[in-house]
């Protein structure tokens, strides 16, 4: 018996730092869709927890108790002699994408097929603060410090390209280069049967407030942005704390052909059209 999981890429359309508590956790206000494009989890029973990585991006990646996909499926210990675990890399390592938070929620959701217990009750946030809303795995608002999801109905599916340029940028290093940690939460949010018109009004009204700090950090990420504005995107953002951009597009040829030039321009950066939402 096999399990298989897709750990579909995280995007957040937009990311509000909202304030930070006397632990250091930052307080987040984000909007979070899911690519139909991920890394993809396999999970067969096993004496003995066992982690196996390959795929495009899996070189330099452990494969030992510091990986969050073994620290997932051990979360199940109690309920399964072990597993033996298969991840294919496809997304780009510490990307803005949320690929090892993705990896540890498919890999939660698959233990849990493949043993009929529960999924944890924190939901996964012990993990990592995109667990969370990584295992929910549909358009969710997220806040706090990742532990209040709020499911939201009635988002348009959305065609999009994502590019990373393959350069690195640090978490924390984008949080300390933050000017102002005490921002406006997001506003104006309808959740019924939102047309794609008034999803991308409202989506330019908000911000993801890590772009800055992150673009000063890896330049690339300016170049990206204007570059995928260029192709006639209706909005152009990084997600997370980066360094992978999107840019949202009214149709499926329109995100086609923006990723085929924007690949043959830049032949070094990962460049994929997805549909988002979906």
């Amino acid at each position: 018996m096999q399990i298989n999981e897709l750990a579909r890429a995280k995007i957040n359309l937009c990311l509000h730092v909202t304030g930070q508590r006397d632990d250091g956790y930052h307080l987040l206000d984000s909007i979070v869709v899911f690519a139909d494009i991920g890394d993809l989890v396999s999970v067969k029973p096993g004496h003995g927890f066992s982690l196996t990585i390959n795929g495009p991006f899996a070189e330099g990646l452990e494969t030992g108790a510091e990986n969050l996909v073994l620290q997932a499926a051990q979360q199940f210990r109690e309920t399964c002699d072990g597993a033996a675990i298969t991840l294919t890399k496809n997304l780009p390592v510490a990307s803005g994408i949320g690929g090892g938070s993705a990896d540890a929620a498919a890999t939660l959701r698959a233990m849990s097929r493949l043993t009929g217990a529960p999924l944890p009750s924190d939901n996964g946030l012990s993990l990592g603060a995109d667990v969370p809303v990584c295992l929910q795995n549909m358009p969710c608002r997220m806040q706090g410090i990742g532990d209040v999801i709020t499911p939201i109905k009635g988002l348009p599916a959305i065609h999009a390209v994502l590019v990373c340029p393959k350069a690195g940028v640090a978490t924390a290093l984008v949080f300390d280069a933050l000017e102002s940690k005490g921002n406006s939460p997001i506003y104006g949010l309808q959740v019924d049967d939102i047309p794609l018109g008034r999803m991308a009004d409202f989506l330019r009204e908000q911000r993801n407030d890590l772009e800055g700090p992150s673009a000063i950090l890896c330049p690339e990420i300016s170049l990206c942005l204007d570059q995928i504005r260029h192709q006639g995107a209706f909005l152009a953002r990084m997600s997370g704390s980066g360094a992978t951009c999107f840019g949202l597009f009214e149709t499926r040829q329109a995100s086609e052909n923006a990723a085929r030039k924007l690949a043959l321009s830049n032949p070094d950066w990962w460049v994929k059209p997805c549909i988002l939402g979906a």
